[in-house]
This record gives structure tokens, C-alpha cells and sequence, in this order.
């Protein structure tokens, strides 16, 4: 890959930080729409945020894509169950927030790197090497230690894990851009959270329009809280090297781990600190084995090429 100009990378940079530290202050924002449920702010979330990326699209006129995927049906059902996943993650995330559980739902997304490696091992048959087997390892047993815990196993931190690596794997495979791919997941699950929602205000269970202005304007705000991180993220991704958007990933689950315990005063006895500690060791050595495999393939490269210049040429 050509080198970046260093302005690039440096705007680059400054949108990785803002779509991973918009990411990470995410939960001071869905306690401020109560009284609603997080199923009435789910399906707000769902409906906005297809309008703001509508408009979007309609500024930079990006829409062939959409005519192209319509028709290929399976990637369009990919898409489908991409809508189903995140809808699923979303929706347990703002539960969890709003019913305190900010620092277990930033431990799904801490978990997240290793279900991914987890997932393409069973679905992809992809091989480990040894470091990632060890922290794949150390991860099952962070999970152990937590449902010791607390009790029970840390469903809603599993539950975001796997739903948000089950969605990455769905759009490697789709193969959309982030905008692109939001537009076509909002269109999804556009026309049943319309009818939730007017369901809702049917029989008067809505706090769209019973709670003022100022209420119904934080309502429509969750598309520009969904959209724009991923504007952002988009705009770093093809600025700056995958490694370090691999290392800017962990600000936002750092981010709403200290904001569930210095804000919300979330309880962390010693055995939830033993938990964290293995998950945090388990991703260390993912960090260090990719590092290392980065440099590894780097050499073989540089060598390749200069064994490549050393090599005589035939004309044809």
C-alpha cells in the first residue's frame, strides 16, 4: 500500500479518535432520552438514522450501489441478517446502559477481538497460531471468572460480543461502505420500526411527542449519534494503516468501563478486577502476536523485492 501524506494520516488519525471516542462517551447520551424504553429508542434509532444517511447519500450522490444490490439477492439477504444482528446488539446495549450495566457491556466489546478469532476458527476454519490460541485461552477463562462474579454468565457482555462480531463477519461479505451499509440496514429495519413506533403511539405508550420538544429533538438525535462515528470511522479506515485502527478500537470499551465506575459508580469487586485483568492480558498478546506477525511479513516482503531486483528479466 502507498504510503499517506503525512496530512492524510494526520486527519485520519483525528477521525479515528473522534468515531472510537464518540463510541466510548456513547452511554452519557441514552440515560438523556428517558422515559423511553430502550425499545422505543432502539426503533427511533433505527428510523433516524435512515434518514440522516439519506440525506447523506443525496449530498455526495452515492446511489448506484443501491440499484446493484437489489439485484443480487444474496447479498441483499446478507444484509438482511446483518439488520437482524446489530438490531440485536443495539438494542441490548442501550438496555444495558439504561439499566446499569455500563461496565458489562463494555467487557462485550473488550471480548469482542477474541469471539472474532473464535468465530473464524469454527465458521471459517481459519488456523491459530500459537499466541492467539493462548489468549483465546486466557479469554474463556476471564469468562469463567466473571461468572463466578457475578453469579451467572456475562450474558449481556457475550451477548454484545458475539452479535457485533457476527455482524463484522456478515459485512465482510457484503462488502459495502459504511455509510452504504448503514443506509441498507436502516431500510431494513425502517418499516417494522415505523410500526413499532406508531403502534406505540396508539395505544399512548409513546414519549415522542408527550414529553416536549426538547425530548423529541434528543429522539430524532439518535441517527446523528449512529451515523456520524461511522462517517468518521470510514474516513480513518482509508487514511490509516489497519494496525492502528486495531489499537484506536480499544478506546471506546476503555472509555465506558471508566465512565460506568467514576460516573455511574458501578460496583467492581476483586473477582470482576481478576475477570478484566484476563480479559486486558488475553489482548495484550493478541496486540504483541499481530505486531509481530506485522513485521514478520514485512521482512518477507522487502526481501521478496529484493530478490526480485536481483533477478535477471526475460523480454518476451
Amino acid at each position: 500500500m502507498a504510503r499517506k501524506p503525512r496530512g492524510e494520516r494526520h486527519i485520519g488519525l483525528l477521525n479515528g479518535f473522534a468515531a472510537y471516542g464518540m463510541w466510548g462517551l456513547v452511554p452519557l447520551f441514552w440515560p438523556l432520552l428517558k422515559p423511553a424504553g430502550a425499545l422505543e429508542i432502539l426503533a427511533h434509532r433505527m428510523v433516524w438514522s435512515l434518514a440522516f444517511v439519506a440525506v447523506a447519500l443525496l449530498v455526495v450522490r452515492r446511489w448506484a450501489w443501491a440499484g446493484e444490490l437489489l439485484r443480487q439477492p444474496r447479498r441483499l439477504a446478507l444484509v438482511a441478517a446483518g439488520a437482524a444482528v446489530i438490531t440485536v446488539n443495539w438494542g441490548v446495549y442501550i438496555w444495558s446502559v439504561n439499566s446499569g450495566h455500563v461496565v458489562e457491556a463494555s467487557l462485550g466489546y473488550f471480548i469482542n477481538p477474541l469471539v472474532t478469532i473464535a468465530i473464524g476458527v469454527l465458521l471459517l476454519k481459519e488456523r491459530l497460531r500459537p499466541a492467539q490460541w493462548t489468549a483465546v485461552g486466557v479469554g474463556f477463562s476471564a469468562v469463567v471468572v466473571l461468572t463466578v462474579g457475578y453469579g451467572h454468565p456475562p450474558w449481556i457482555s457475550l451477548t454484545l460480543a458475539f452479535s457485533f462480531a457476527a455482524y463484522g463477519l456478515v459485512k465482510k461479505k457484503v462488502n459495502l461502505g459504511g455509510v452504504e451499509s448503514l443506509a441498507a440496514e436502516t431500510a431494513i429495519q425502517f418499516l417494522p420500526a415505523l410500526g413499532y413506533l406508531l403502534w406505540l403511539g396508539g395505544r399512548g405508550g409513546s414519549t415522542f411527542a408527550s414529553e416536549g420538544a426538547g425530548h423529541a429533538a434528543l429522539l430524532a438525535a439518535t441517527g446523528v449519534v449512529t451515523a456520524l462515528p461511522l462517517v468518521c470511522f470510514g474516513a480513518a479506515a482509508i487514511r490509516v494503516p489497519l494496525s492502528t485502527l486495531g489499537l484506536l478500537q480499544y478506546m471506546a470499551p476503555v472509555f465506558q468501563f471508566v465512565l460506568g465506575i467514576v460516573y455511574f459508580h458501578e460496583e467492581m469487586p476483586v473477582e470482576r478486577w481478576a475477570g478484566f485483568a484476563l480479559v486486558w492480558l488475553a489482548l495484550c498478546l493478541l496486540t504483541f502476536d499481530a505486531f509481530r506477525a506485522a513485521r514478520g511479513s514485512g521482512r518477507r516482503v522487502i526481501v521478496a523485492r529484493g530478490s526480485t531486483t536481483r533477478s535477471p528479466t526475460v523480454d518476451a
